[in-house]
């Protein structure tokens, strides 16, 4: 009779943990799900390629994984100061965004669902991760950089983190080498003045190299996490982040995490398997 209370009781405890196993990764899923690309933009962050009128044919933005950033190239910060771009690497990954602060929509879209989503991420700028933004646009100057930085913080809601912000200008050698290799290409429209660019950002490791672009105006807080702890090699995160490193894996032709069915399985299987050792060491302890 105790035996097949037993048995009983151990085939409860299995499903539930089995169903808490699938439950926990249903609400991660639900909670971090991307969101979809804007009407008109593909998942690059561009418009496609048959619908792009004349302007925007030599607007792209291209991955060039794992490439090393010239580090050497000088620029001016929000305060005028000379800075050289490597001088924001070397300890923790960096979140760089090529904007130009005076541009009238994209640009503050942008960085305003970049602030939306680390204001979810728990890691904090300049503690995990810093974050660099640099303008493409060669006549814009310090004095911008900081109005830009200002709105920025207020967007982000956490002034104290001012320090792991930096906001950049330079001239057109230095503004090209960086473009070039991140593989960000625009074009200035004569006709209305602005400037005519892709929209996303990318993730560096803390040596520089280009790990991951996300694209588009919206992240999910979830790839920008798992981004940032891939960039600095597992430094960075918790146990739960490595868990869902192993169930979801970078896509690059979207730029964004998807999930690994057989690896979820695999992980359900390991999880049952532990619950069910659990429960049969704890009836013989009994």
């Amino acid at each position: 009779m105790i035996e097949a209370h037993c048995a009983i009781a151990g085939g409860a405890f299995v499903r539930v943990a089995a169903l808490l196993l699938v439950s926990w990764f249903t609400v991660s899923t639900t909670a971090f799900a991307q969101p979809a690309s804007p009407a008109g933009l593909d998942a690059r962050g561009g418009l496609p390629t048959s619908t792009k009128p004349p302007v925007l044919r030599d607007v792209s933005f291209e991955q060039r994984l794992n490439q090393r950033l010239p580090l050497d190239l000088p620029f001016r910060d929000e305060t005028g100061r000379r800075v050289r771009l490597g001088d924001y690497f070397g300890q923790k990954p960096i979140i760089l965004a090529l904007v130009y602060y005076n541009c009238p929509m994209l640009c503050t879209q942008v960085l305003s669902g970049l602030a939306s989503s680390l204001k979810i991420v728990t890691f904090g700028a300049g503690v995990e991760f810093g974050v660099v933004v640099v303008s493409f646009d060669a006549s814009e100057t310090p004095e911008q950089a900081a109005s830009k930085k200002r709105w920025m913080l207020e967007e982000y809601g956490r002034p104290d983190t001012a320090a792991g912000w930096h906001f950049l200008t330079g001239d057109e050698a230095a503004i090209r080498d960086l473009t070039e290799v991140v593989g960000f290409r625009y074009t200035f429209d004569e006709t209305s003045a602005q400037f005519a660019h892709p929209a996303g950002i990318t993730v560096l490791t803390p040596d520089g190299r280009l790990a991951r672009y996300l694209f588009g105006i919206e992240y999910s807080p979830r790839d920008l996490r798992l981004a940032l702890v891939e960039a600095s090699a597992n430094r960075i995160g918790t146990a739960v982040d490595q868990l869902l490193l192993y169930c979801y894996e970078y896509n690059p032709s979207s730029g964004r995490y998807g999930l690994i069915a057989m690896r979820l399985i695999r992980a359900a299987a390991f999880a049952t398997t532990l619950a069910l050792g659990a429960f049969i060491w704890i009836m013989r302890k009994a």
